[in-house]
């Protein structure tokens, strides 16, 4: 346990002494912290078996739909983000161009300007916040996958500075609008995702230097 010459039975104990005076163990069994702990594990396991019901019902009802399996080829999208998808925004070839999307998202950008007052552009946050969500979400999900577009780009853009965390969060709100053009790119051209695929996007992007909300924007 310890390299040098140092009484291991005393460092026990200091160890224990300041377990025993703090709010971590030793906690007896039967107390009531330990039951409180139990009670939220059992809701949390809970909840996980809800989420997997919820899955597996929206697998059932959506698998031979085709924008459902191609929605699902890209990661970190699974079942319950295709059903948000489609509860909220329903068939997107009503979206002419990815950009009328990301707005209907809330995932375009907009300046706001008082008189001689131009501010920085910033996420307009007007449009459909359940799907913001899902799309965070999913995002924080590919950027953990390995070897995908979403996560080479969020570690393109944190790799100045890897322990910045307002740069991660921007860097995924990136990501978010990245995901979000990409599901509407492959439902609106019909074509299966392709890793780096993106869609053609001649125009503007939104870009990590114009996200400046990060996750509160998104959320």
């Amino acid at each position: 346990m310890v390299g040098r010459k140092v009484s291991e039975a005393r460092l026990l104990g200091d160890i224990y002494e300041t377990a025993a005076s703090s709010i971590g163990l030793p906690v007896a069994l039967d107390s009531a912290a330990i039951s409180m702990f139990r009670i939220v594990i059992a809701e949390g396991r809970s909840r996980v078996r809800q989420r997997d019901l919820i899955e597996a019902q929206a697998h059932a009802a959506l698998a031979s739909n085709p924008d459902y399996q191609r929605l699902r080829q890209i990661p970190g999208i699974g079942p319950i983000t295709v059903l948000t998808v489609f509860a909220e925004a329903g068939d997107l070839r009503r979206f002419g161009h990815h950009r009328k999307f990301l707005k209907f998202c809330g995932l375009d950008l907009a300046t706001y300007q008082s008189g001689q007052f131009r501010g920085h552009a910033k996420l307009s946050k007007f449009g459909n916040a359940r799907l913001r969500r899902a799309f965070w979400i999913a995002a924080q999900v590919a950027i953990r996958q390995p070897d995908n577009s979403f996560r080479a780009k969020y570690e393109r853009y944190i790799a100045r500075d890897r322990d910045n965390t307002d740069l991660k969060r921007k860097a995924v709100t990136a990501i978010t609008a990245k995901m979000a053009r990409t599901a509407h790119a492959i439902i609106k051209s019909g074509a299966d995702y392709r890793p780096f695929f993106e869609g053609s996007m001649p125009s503007r992007r939104t870009s990590l230097s114009k996200c400046r909300e990060g996750a509160s924007a998104i959320l």
